[in-house]
Formats: structure tokens, C-alpha cells, sequence
């Protein structure tokens, strides 16, 4: 029998002021496969593109615990990964089959708390602070969560429990896979120091070799930096790193995070120097993202464009426009005029255009339809918005291939 989470809650003992779960599901594409296909247990499964014997485009989706023994991670370039497991068992990726297991994962966490806030197909955070008592301690608790995933799904997750979000996250990664790690709020800073500082939430490539030519290679590297240099170095982002290295974390686990940016891409078969096509591919990305941000209500003022070329160079360009739109034409204009901009810019006349490997288009700065005053261009364009919010009602219905923008076509036969 469940426990009941309702009446008023008990505050845990030891100093908890919150209680922070955050669960991830172990190599959670690659698991599902294994576990209905018997005999891949114990191989190298990798969920991404197809390798075509070294020789294909896109990414890694999720690589078992097998694979990962190699070297192959999610998100590097599948050619790579071909290269340093070339006997993996290779399978293309199965929404409908992960987000049925998805599914099932979430209506276990349910049982453990109303606050719980999704971050993918595969990963949550808990507020448990009001329920810890019903389980007896926050380990036995924690221990619960395992048990009933596993018990439900047959699958395993990782669970790390701390007083906030981000502290909570790391220690979900720690013992993985099927851990469990406990980080009390006396015991933070003993935990985060001696961790590499590329863990903290928010430190990526770029931001990681600024910090290695600082020096700073560990959380307590980091932690001896006065504020003020931080910010000196790095702006607004230096007063986040000097609030993550000490664990201080304040934000609440809500049932729905922001959407700060919608955004979609794609990596051609061959490296592409076809202008047509490149435009063509950018209206059907385009498309994708406006359709997306007209599905959430939501519009955006900053259009992005990328470019990742033959020698995996990637650059990004993007403009602010004085107005919020989602409309497919906006964004295509926008992106499309970055485009010529970029693939003008220090190129003389007589060079080849330069293959390219990847496009993306994105927009940012989003606001919420609902929330928006009624401005001249709402009046202006209203009619465009109901006209592209009807097409996209008919492509979900009937598939995007029956009503589209023309240009477009020429992505989708090309690619």
C-alpha cells in the first residue's frame, strides 16, 4: 500500500531545510532495449544514427554501460563511436517505445511526491520534503525509488538526494549505475571540493578551458576565487559558478520548467555546398521550430542560426528582432539573411563555398502568448498565426508531407 501524501507535513530531521531527489535512469534508450531483447544483455548497444561502417552523419543517443567501456558517450558524432566500438550493436532510436517506459517511470514518482518536475524522457526532480516521513528516513526513501522503478519497469536508476537541485544532480552521477548517494547538508562543500569543477551545473567546454587556464582544475580550485574575479572573468555567469562551487541553490523544483529556447538541426549525409538545398533546409528546420513554439503558446525575439562545416568547426550567429514572433516566414527570413551574412563574411569571390556538415536554426527570449499585451504586429499578423496554426493541425493529423511550405520539399527529397 502507498503511503498518502496529503495532511501537513513533517520537516525531516538533521538539519534538512529541503529535501532534493533527482532520479536518472541508467543508459535509459539503450536499457529498454536490452530489456526486451534478451539476447543483447551484456553486448554493446548503441541508440543513435547508423554508423554505415564508420562513415555516418549524426550522434550517439545513449550508449549501454558495455559501450561506454570503449569510450562511446551520448552525444559524440556516431563515425567516432564506429571507430572505437566498431563490433556495437548499432540501433536507430524508438520514440514511441522510450516515452511508453517514460511514462511508467513518472506514475512511480508520483507515489513519492505532487512536486516533481521533469528535466527529459529520462531524468526528474523530487521535492520530498513534506513526504520523507512517510518512508521512515530519507535512505529508506531513496532505496524505495529504486525499488518500485525496478520492480515496475524492470529497469534501473540512479538516485542522489541533497539539500538542492544541483548538489542533488551531481550526486545522481556519482555511484552510477542503480546508485544511491546521500549528500546531507553538513557534508555539501566535503562532497563538492574535490570534484572536478566541469561537475557544477552550467560548466561546459568552453567555460571549462577558460577555468583550466586559471588553473582551476577541482570545485575547491574554484571556490578560492574571490566573487569579484569571477565576475571579472566571466560576467554574470561568475557569480553562478561562485554559488555552485559552495552549494548554493534555491531554486524550487516546479512541475514545469521555463522553455528558454526551442531549436532544431540536422546533419547531412554529405557535407553540403548546394546553396538551394541549404536554404530548403533551413525553411523545413524553420518550420519545425515555429511549429513547436506555436504548439507551447509561446513566441521568441532572438533567431539563431549554426553551422558546423567539413572540419567540424561550428559557429553560431544570431539577431534580436524589435518584436516576438512565431511565425515559419519570420524565423526562415531571419536565419536566411544570417546565413548569406555568414556565408559572406571573409570569403573572397573566387573561394569554393565551404562544404557544409550541419545547419540549425533556434529562437530564444521566449514569452508566453498568454502574457503578451496586444501590440501592432499581433494585429498585423493574427490572421498568419491562425493560418499557420490550422496547417500545423493537419500536418499532425495527417504527417508533414501533406501540406508544407515548397521550398521545403526540396530539404526532404535532397538530404
Amino acid at each position: 500500500m502507498n503511503p498518502t501524501l496529503t495532511g501537513t507535513p513533517a520537516r525531516p530531521a538533521g538539519g534538512w531545510k529541503r529535501v532534493i531527489v533527482h532520479v536518472d535512469m541508467d543508459a535509459f534508450f539503450a536499457a529498454v532495449e536490452q530489456l526486451l531483447r534478451p539476447e543483447l544483455r551484456g553486448k554493446p548497444v548503441i541508440v543513435g544514427a547508423d554508423p554505415k561502417g564508420g562513415k555516418g552523419r549524426g550522434v550517439v543517443s545513449t550508449a549501454s554501460y558495455e559501450a561506454r567501456v570503449f569510450g562511446v558517450r551520448s552525444a559524440i558524432p556516431i563515425s567516432e563511436a564506429y571507430r572505437l566500438c566498431p563490433q556495437g550493436i548499432y540501433i536507430p532510436p524508438n520514440g514511441k517505445l522510450y516515452s511508453r517506459y517514460s511514462r511508467k517511470v513518472f506514475e512511480i514518482l508520483n507515489h513519492f511526491s505532487p512536486q516533481i518536475q521533469p528535466v527529459s524522457i529520462d531524468e526528474a526532480f523530487l521535492d520530498v520534503t513534506g513526504s520523507v516521513h512517510l518512508f521512515g528516513s530519507i535512505r529508506k526513501l531513496g532505496e524505495e525509488i529504486k525499488r518500485r522503478i525496478h520492480a515496475g519497469t524492470g529497469l534501473t536508476a540512479s538516485v542522489g538526494i541533497a539539500p538542492s537541485k544541483s548538489v542533488a544532480k551531481i550526486a545522481s552521477d556519482i555511484q552510477k549505475p542503480a546508485g544511491l548517494t546521500i549528500v546531507a547538508p553538513e557534508n555539501v562543500q566535503e562532497f563538492l571540493d574535490p570534484l572536478p569543477a566541469s561537475k557544477l551545473w552550467g560548466v561546459g567546454k568552453k567555460s571549462m578551458e577558460t577555468l583550466l587556464r586559471m588553473g582551476i582544475r577541482t570545485v575547491r580550485d574554484l571556490r578560492e576565487y574571490p566573487l569579484e574575479v569571477l565576475e571579472q572573468k566571466f560576467g554574470a555567469m561568475g557569480e553562478h559558478l561562485f554559488r555552485m562551487a559552495r552549494g548554493i541553490d534555491e531554486r524550487e523544483v516546479r512541475e514545469e520548467e521555463e522553455i528558454k529556447s526551442v531549436s532544431h538541426e540536422t546533419t547531412f549525409e554529405t557535407d553540403q555546398t548546394d546553396r538551394e538545398l541549404l536554404l530548403s533546409t533551413l525553411l523545413a528546420l524553420s518550420e519545425k521550430v515555429g511549429s513547436r513554439l506555436r504548439k507551447y503558446g509561446l513566441r521568441g525575439k532572438t533567431v539563431q542560426l549554426k553551422l558546423r562545416f567539413q572540419d567540424f568547426s561550428t559557429f553560431t550567429r544570431h539577431k534580436t528582432l524589435s518584436h516576438y514572433t512565431n511565425l515559419t516566414d519570420e524565423i526562415f527570413t531571419v536565419s536566411k539573411s544570417l546565413f548569406e551574412q555568414f556565408d559572406k563574411t571573409g570569403v573572397k569571390e573566387t573561394d569554393p563555398p565551404r562544404p557544409v556538415r550541419l545547419i540549425g536554426v533556434g529562437l530564444s527570449q521566449l514569452v508566453s502568448e498568454k502574457g503578451m499585451q496586444t501590440s501592432f504586429w499581433d494585429l498585423e499578423n493574427e490572421r498568419k498565426v491562425r493560418l499557420e496554426k490550422v496547417v500545423d493541425q493537419i500536418q499532425e493529423k495527417f504527417g508533414k508531407s501533406i501540406i508544407t511550405h515548397a521550398q521545403a520539399l526540396g530539404a526532404r527529397k535532397r538530404k
